[in-house]
């Protein structure tokens, strides 16, 4: 699949309900190219959340191939595809997911400790999560607990806890969906900076025209194609 870091090719599923199916994505081939920022835009289903799942192995197609670097994903066991998840794949969605029960530092944290042997590099783990609250302007919020935040400041600690584990792709599914405008915008002057400190590639389904302008590459879905 040339040299993209991840990519699909003839990738089909239907949902089934039944002795009824319906047809999701319909033969989806797409490439995510090392470095960039692409945005998948479309109406409101088209597939282009069912693909962000498929993408990051959290939903297997029922035809066609995922590969990362050119391994098929689909192909790994269920522990091996679990940690590639961990190790290489951030997630954020347009809900923010948070362990209520957690302090915001505690989740951010959580994704590091499940890692293997990450409880035996706890001090480090704490610096790097201290350090991404921090860079997302949470630095004096990080005893707090997700019901004493405003929806941005979640989603900024959702953005700190998908990159904790230094992931190499950042998927995110509708990240400014919940948000007033002014408060998008803070959130996704966050993901941006955080791009390129980070080195990250970037793949984000989004209905924000002006935000998938900003993005270094666009493809939009229509009924489970690309268009």
């Amino acid at each position: 699949m040339s040299d993209a870091l991840l990519g699909c090719r003839g990738v089909k599923l239907a949902y089934r309900t039944g002795k009824r199916a319906l047809e999701i994505l319909k033969g989806v081939d797409l490439e995510v190219r090392e470095g960039e920022c692409l945005a998948i835009t479309g109406l409101s289903g088209a597939g282009k959340s069912t693909l962000l799942n498929v993408l990051g192995g959290l939903c297997r197609p029922d035809e066609g191939c995922v590969e990362w670097k050119g391994k098929d994903v689909y192909r790994m066991g269920e522990g091996e595809r679990s940690r590639w998840r961990a190790r290489e794949v951030g997630f954020v969605f347009q809900s923010y997911h948070l362990l209520p029960e957690m302090t915001i530092e505690e989740n951010v944290l959580l994704a590091g400790l499940n890692l293997p042997g990450g409880w035996l590099r706890g001090k480090a783990l704490r610096e790097r999560a201290s350090g991404l609250l921090e860079r997302v302007g949470l630095g004096g919020r990080r005893a707090h607990r997700p019901n004493e935040l405003s929806g941005g400041e979640q989603q900024r600690a959702a953005l700190a806890r998908a990159l904790m584990n230094h992931p190499k792709l950042l998927l995110a599914d509708e990240p400014t969906g919940n948000l007033d405008a002014q408060t998008g915008e803070d959130v996704m002057r966050c993901l941006f900076e955080l791009r390129e400190t980070e080195g990250l590639t970037v793949a984000m389904v989004t209905h924000n025209e002006e935000l998938a302008g900003r993005c270094t590459r666009r493809v939009r879905m229509e009924e489970g194609r690309i268009a």
